[in-house]
């Protein structure tokens, strides 16, 4: 409903306003207090009394603005997790964000008790490629302390223009003990589209990589698998590891690739009928038959959760990695007259099966909700059931029909000294003195790479700074995975390290593995 924004005379205006509160009154009057409790009219009556009293008494100056945002964003924190206000001024940046004006380098956000960490680091983004992890706990951006900060405004200094630089300290490992390092990044613009990357992984199987859902995300995921079949892709990975969502119809339209016109995707449940609709396939997809695997793991959060779920209840795809996010709450803006922009949950987002995403956050504080990212937080998951009849799990974020290892923990002064580019200067130096190495051999070639790479890495890491810099056997087989797809970069361009960084990825390769029992597994069949 629209306001009138037109001026009113200052004796009408008081009329109105002394007959708007009359009104207030009446109405809350009327609504009648649970026995032993204050009425409504009472509670406001006690705000009232308490911010006044603080305007005029407390020690040092404080603004009504002050105290009432206050009082907005902590009604808003009492809610749920993903309820909060969002100041003007960070509103206007991340408006210029979705227009185009400003990019960011590849990190998201997320509160960690009274931290601030690091949810998801883009793919190939600069923030990537500086060795910045999801658990990175922000310290300063660009020489300025963000502690007692909103989410939000952290994440707004993050955005600026195209080029322009932002320096970041961070720790890593325990609160007790971290290791506190800094990079610099250079900000850079998102590609267009929400299709990272799509090639062949070997003859026959396609991989296509979901960085985002935009708009139109649909569009890029239908050319890009009419490519990969045009190439003789005829069974497709689509991967949605670290992907934090977006744009819930977008989703929706991915979903419709795969599957027949008129099938439930997601339902929206809220309390308001309004609030609560089913979003459903309109058309029949290109790509119903094709034999599909979907990758997931802690930092798939939202619609990319929503898209897993839906394909894994229809039977559509074997889901395979780590527990998703859990995070599964719609937000619709208020505006304030202030400017500022209240982001209010209004509904749940349910998998086809009746699967809750989101995951349990009422009776829990802030800190713990955040600790079980990638966890139910509930030792007595549900059980549901899919189209054919296969069990899968509920409770919080979606469970993959087969559980992948994660990579070993990687300790701060490995980001340190990949922001230092120490790895770019081993990978040259190797590169330099290669020169009848073929690509396939190298792609294959494990054990060269730790002989080669690893040992003057660490070297220079020790020497440089200082540390002891001790690795085992998992590590430097990361270490070496990592220096060596640099290595094929600088030799053999950039389509060479994406060919041997597929060929290399463990998950990838896991998939690979499950396409013959594809059909067996997903029949629902003991």
């Amino acid at each position: 409903m629209q306001q009138d924004l037109r001026p009113v005379p200052r004796t009408t205006g008081r009329r109105a306003c002394v007959f708007a509160v009359l009104c207030t009154i009446g109405l809350l009057s009327a609504v009648a207090p649970l026995r032993g409790q204050a009425s409504p009219y009472e509670q406001l009556q006690s705000f009232s009394t308490v911010m006044n009293y603080i305007r005029l008494n407390y020690v040092d100056s404080v603004t009504y603005a002050r105290l009432v945002n206050a009082a907005i964003d902590g009604m808003l924190r009492s809610l749920d997790p993903h309820s909060y206000l969002l100041p003007r001024d960070d509103w206007e940046r991340f408006t210029a964000w979705e227009q185009g004006r400003f990019v960011t380098a590849g990190l998201f956000l997320e509160s960690e008790g009274d931290a601030v960490a690091v949810e998801t680091v883009v793919p190939d983004s600069p923030a990537d490629r500086a060795g910045v992890l999801p658990g990175d706990r922000l310290l300063t951006v660009d020489g300025v302390a963000i502690i007692g900060l909103p989410l939000q405004t952290v994440q707004g200094r993050l955005l600026g223009e195209k080029g322009s630089k932002v320096r970041l300290t961070l720790e890593r490992g325990s609160r007790l003990e971290p290791d506190t390092f800094s990079v610099t990044l250079k900000r850079s613009a998102t590609p267009v589209g929400s299709t990272a990357t799509a090639r062949l992984v070997d003859r026959v199987t396609g991989y296509v990589r979901l960085q985002d859902f935009k708009l139109g995300a649909g569009q890029d995921v239908h050319r890009a698998l009419e490519a990969l079949h045009g190439q003789g892709g005829r069974q497709v990975i689509l991967d949605l590891r670290s992907n934090p969502g977006g744009s819930v119809p977008a989703a929706a339209e991915v979903a419709s690739e795969f599957l027949p016109a008129g099938t439930v995707v997601f339902r929206m449940k809220g309390r308001k009928a309004g609030a609560s609709r089913d979003f459903s396939t309109e058309r029949g997809g290109a790509f119903p038959d094709v034999p599909l695997v979907v990758l997931i793991n802690r930092g798939t959060a939202s619609a990319a959760e929503a898209l897993a779920a839906c394909l894994q209840d229809h039977d559509r795809a074997l889901v395979l990695g780590r527990r998703s996010f859990g995070k599964a709450l719609a937000q619709v803006p208020l505006p304030l007259p202030t400017g500022d922009v209240v982001m209010l949950t209004i509904a749940r987002i349910v998998s086809p099966s009746g699967r809750i995403i989101q995951r349990q956050y009422q009776g829990l504080a802030y800190e713990r909700y955040l600790s079980l990212a990638g966890d139910s937080g509930d030792p007595h998951d549900e059980t549901f059931t899919t189209d054919h009849g296969r069990s899968v799990r509920g409770g919080g974020g979606v469970m993959p029909d087969v559980l992948l290892p994660g990579g070993p923990p990687r300790p701060g002064w490995l980001t340190v000294a990949m922001d230092s580019g120490f790895d770019d200067a081993v990978a040259d130096s190797v590169a330099r003195t290669m020169p009848g190495a073929q690509l396939d051999h190298w792609i294959d070639g494990s054990d060269e790479w730790r002989e080669r790479l690893v040992p003057p890495f660490l070297s220079r890491v020790r020497s440089s700074l200082h540390v002891a810099a001790r690795s085992d056997s998992a590590l430097e087989a990361t270490l070496a995975r990592l220096l060596a797809g640099r290595v094929a970069e600088v030799k053999w361009g950039a389509d060479a390290y994406d060919r041997f960084m597929l060929h290399n990825d463990p998950d990838i390769r896991a998939a690979e593995t499950y396409f013959p029992q594809l059909r067996e597994l997903l029949s629902g069949a003991k």
